[in-house]
């Protein structure tokens, strides 16, 4: 059972794809967001799903794939969370988690096109396990509580523009985070039964070419240990992504040229999903 938001940028329609099989969801909710999530809709479409009640959506395979989740209420960035990723961007692994935010406009879909910015000379991919939020998480007192909080798992794609981020933001490294179409997002918004976050193959590629190629295992900070912690900072809610981090092999590192107008980039993580955008210049 994988969750999808299919049709033209803006007026997606929610469905839910089993076995091959597509089945629409718009009667029964506006849109996979924080009050489905947060009202037990998983659990309800999947008892709709063993019952067969729920009504195969026509076409839905020639349908455009928009993001797994509207807007979120926040874009939650959790950064240098594998170790060889630290160390190829010159820093020592962190000791807390290191936040920072996207602006929740730069979700797009998992195939859409990404623009680089006027005068960007340094667009760099992020492949990332993506967290979506499915109940309110405030001072959890444990990691072991955090999972119960997490509604599914979804392929993020944290792109970055360097020179931003490192030369141009007075040492925060927003600007180099939030250009418009900066964080394609899915195909699938996977639920937690049967995923197992910190057991996963991620990979990128870049013009067919291997880039990264790595496992979730080796994250310096699990999904668990990082959901705790930001919910001693903020509350949590419902619809809210977290991107976990990625692992090495991105352009900063210096092994490999930034992204141009006409790349191609394919990204996924194991039963998941995979991506795939091209690069264009913003008009």
């Amino acid at each position: 059972m994988r969750f999808m938001r299919l049709g033209p940028a803006g007026a997606e329609k929610p469905v839910v794809e089993d076995q091959g099989t597509y089945y629409r969801l718009d009667h029964l909710t506006d849109d996979v967001d924080g009050a489905f999530l947060a009202g037990g809709g998983i659990a309800q479409v999947a008892g709709l799903l063993t019952a067969g009640e729920l009504p195969v959506a026509p076409n839905a395979s020639a349908e455009r794939v928009g993001a797994p989740i509207p807007r979120p209420p926040a874009v939650l960035c959790i950064g240098q969370n594998y170790a060889a990723h630290a160390a190829e961007s010159g820093a020592e692994p962190p000791d807390v988690p290191i936040l920072f935010h996207k602006h929740p406009n730069t979700i797009v879909g998992p195939h859409d096109e990404v623009r680089i910015p006027k005068g960007a000379t340094e667009v760099d991919w992020e492949v990332e396990l993506g967290v979506v939020i499915g109940r309110r998480a405030r001072y959890l007192d444990s990691p072991e509580q955090a999972l119960g909080h997490v509604a599914g798992y979804v392929v993020s794609n944290d792109v970055s523009e360097r020179d931003y981020q490192l030369r141009q933001s007075a040492g925060q490294w927003s600007k180099g985070k939030n250009a418009e179409t900066f964080n394609p997002l899915g195909p699938w918004l996977v639920p937690t039964e049967g995923v197992d976050p910190q057991n996963l193959r991620i990979w990128s590629r870049v013009n067919g070419e291997p880039r990264q190629d790595s496992n979730t295992a080796d994250m310096i900070f699990s999904v668990a240990q990082i959901v705790h912690h930001l919910s001693q900072y903020m509350v949590l809610e419902p619809g809210d992504l977290i991107n976990t981090g990625t692992p090495e092999g991105v352009a900063l590192s210096g092994r490999f040229d930034y992204l141009r107008a006409g790349d191609v980039m394919r990204l996924g993580i194991e039963g998941l999903g995979e991506q795939r955008q091209r690069l264009v210049a913003a008009e």
